[in-house]
């Protein structure tokens, strides 16, 4: 008998447990939160849906609706079209779908984050993540995990905002730099609103986040949540955003695969 095949082997495992899949997904509805941007500017669109027909007249047999949303609405991906840095690189439509299947390595400062809202992580803390787990996986995503996901189910707590703005974690602007120019990494995933830290509109360049990987090329997951399941090392992403032609990025349902023994 030949060897089982290596997708055999992954259905057989997905079916007996021995791989679980963790879904890293916020529900979406019209109480997902979403990024509120000072007055002067656009702003996102809360989720809706529109009820077309529920087994009614208006359509006896099925149920449908229409919805609005933002592209940066609940747990989303960000393309590299998404910031100034990147306007002339790829929409959410055009990335390659090979890298929306990526290894993952999760940094844990969720208890930094409790101690102090305005945590930021500098180079230092993840050379010295990578002294203890190893390298940042090749073409694979830094996850950050900071506990924020328990916010989660409600605009106020998970903005965390002040007459000063929004207090939440995030990188350093020299750890985004590094992240996005010298890493080996395709791009950040983060439990928070986005991808950069509260108080990013004052740091130099604002947004670094946002204006050092989209410049790179490289991409964004936000509001994700379950980070606390998944290892340091060895679990697999699943990004599936919306393919939206031109489009700077995309709801996406994002899900983990992680060997367990």
């Amino acid at each position: 008998m030949s060897p089982q095949s290596v997708l055999a082997a992954l259905t057989t495992a997905l079916r007996s447990g021995a791989i679980e899949v963790v879904d890293l997904t916020s529900p979406l509805s019209s109480s997902t939160p979403v990024i509120q941007l000072p007055a002067e500017f656009g702003q996102t669109a809360v989720f809706e849906l529109e009820e077309i027909s529920r087994y009614d007249d208006r359509g006896p047999a099925w149920y449908w609706n229409n919805f609005r949303s933002g592209e940066h609405t609940g747990t989303h991906f960000d393309a590299p079209n998404h910031w100034v840095t990147g306007k002339d690189l790829t929409d959410v439509a055009s990335v390659p779908a090979g890298r929306l299947i990526a290894p993952a390595a999760v940094l844990d400062f969720s208890a930094e984050a409790e101690a102090d809202p305005d945590f930021l992580v500098e180079v230092d803390h993840v050379k010295a993540w990578e002294a203890e787990n190893g390298p940042l996986p090749e073409g694979g995503w830094l996850l950050l995990r900071t506990g924020w996901d328990a916010r989660s189910h409600a605009q106020e707590p998970f903005l965390n905002a002040d007459a000063s703005g929004p207090h939440t974690p995030g990188l350093a602007p020299e750890c985004a730099r590094w992240v996005a120019e010298e890493s080996p990494v395709i791009g950040l995933g983060v439990e928070t609103v986005g991808t950069d830290a509260g108080q990013a509109p004052s740091f130099d360049p604002a947004f670094p986040c946002h204006s050092y990987l989209m410049g790179s090329d490289k991409y964004g997951l936000t509001q994700l949540r379950n980070l606390s399941a998944l290892p340091p090392t060895g679990a697999v992403i699943i990004a599936g955003p919306l393919p939206i032609v031109s489009g700077s990025g995309a709801p996406a349902r994002v899900l983990a695969l992680v060997e367990r023994s």
